[in-house]
This record gives C-alpha cells, sequence and structure tokens, in this order.
C-alpha cells in the first residue's frame, strides 16, 4: 500500500476534540490520527485476567491498574495512545494539555496480537522508552503461554525475561507478581 499523495495533518486540539466525541479510539502522533481497531475476545480476556490478578497484590498500595480505558502520552515523542493494562504508582501525572492522558505510568502491559506484535515490540517501545516513570514493558503473548517482562536497569538499558509455563513473571517495578498458568487459565473459555 502506499501512502497518499496529501496527508491531512491534525492538531492535538483536533484530536482531543475528535476523542471526546468518539466511541472508538484512536491513537496519535505527529499530527496523524489511527483509529485503533478492537481486540478479539481472546485478548480481552489476557487483558482482563492481567487486571484481575494484579488487583489483589496492588490493593492498599501505592500503585493502581488501570484497564485501555486509560489514555497514556509520551510527552517526548508526541504519542497518545490506549495500552491493554497501565499501572501508575503514586499520583498520576496528566499531560498538561489533556487531562484525561497521564504521563507517568510505571509499568505498561501489551496483549499481542498478529497484526500489532511488531508494532508492539517496536516502535510502540520505543515511544515508551522516553517516559522517565517507565520501569517495566510486558508483553503477553496471545499465541503461546508466554510473558516477556522488559525491565529498565539503573544505567537506563533494558533487559528482558520470558516467563512460560509454570513460572511467574516478576513485576518488581510494582511489587507483584504473574503466574503464568494462573493468567492463561483465567483468561480461558470456559467448558460447559
Amino acid at each position: 500500500m502506499t501512502a497518499p499523495a496529501h496527508r491531512v495533518h491534525y492538531s492535538r486540539a483536533e484530536y482531543l476534540a475528535l476523542e471526546a466525541s468518539s466511541n472508538v479510539k484512536h491513537e496519535y502522533l505527529d499530527g496523524q490520527i489511527y483509529g485503533m481497531a478492537g481486540g478479539t475476545p481472546e485478548h480481552a480476556a489476557l487483558s482482563a485476567a492481567v487486571i484481575g490478578l494484579l488487583f489483589s497484590q496492588l490493593r492498599g498500595g501505592r500503585c493502581r491498574a488501570h484497564d485501555s480505558d486509560l489514555r497514556v502520552r509520551v510527552l517526548d515523542t508526541g504519542l497518545a495512545t490506549y495500552p491493554d493494562v497501565t499501572v501508575v504508582c503514586g499520583p498520576r501525572e496528566r499531560d498538561p494539555d489533556d487531562p484525561h492522558a497521564v504521563t507517568n505510568p510505571t509499568l505498561i502491559v501489551e496483549v499481542l496480537s498478529p497484526s500489532t506484535e511488531p508494532y508492539d515490540r517496536g516502535d510502540k517501545f520505543e515511544h515508551y522508552k522516553r517516559m522517565p516513570s517507565l520501569r517495566q514493558y510486558v508483553l503477553v503473548s496471545s499465541t503461546e503461554r508466554a510473558v516477556e517482562v522488559w525491565t529498565r536497569a539503573e544505567d537506563q538499558t533494558w533487559a528482558h525475561v520470558v516467563s512460560r509455563e509454570g513460572e511467574r513473571a516478576s513485576l518488581a517495578s510494582v511489587g507483584a507478581s504473574l503466574d503464568v498458568r494462573e493468567l492463561y487459565e483465567a483468561a480461558e473459555e470456559p467448558r460447559l
């Protein structure tokens, strides 16, 4: 597919006006607005399972999990997006131009799908890395029982660990973990 000869450039104000009146979510970057497709039931179940497993571990502490209705803005690059799960520790810091977007996630979770995996692993992660508050980035596979956790070290480098069936994925940045078996079992369709 080739790029159109003339691309419309939208201001942030135009994007925010669209989001305020739309029942569909959009990403915004460099003057472009991108519609976000709805996920599969399996994708939604995995996202919900992550939040469900985190809830009891975070309850009473300083971190809160949010679902994909929370808009996150990367101030350094301008990306505005809706991660599948966002955990913010301490008070939420709001985008100065958008009171509905936070700028200080501690942990972000994306459930991978075949159509979004290259973006989630590549360009999107590069944007997220520009957020000083972000300590961990978690990728949940939709094709195998695997949870990949990227962790920012003190020297600002990123290292990753893949946890599989029978293991726990450490989410030390928020004082939690995900049991891989429990996560995928919670997301399975019930048998009658």
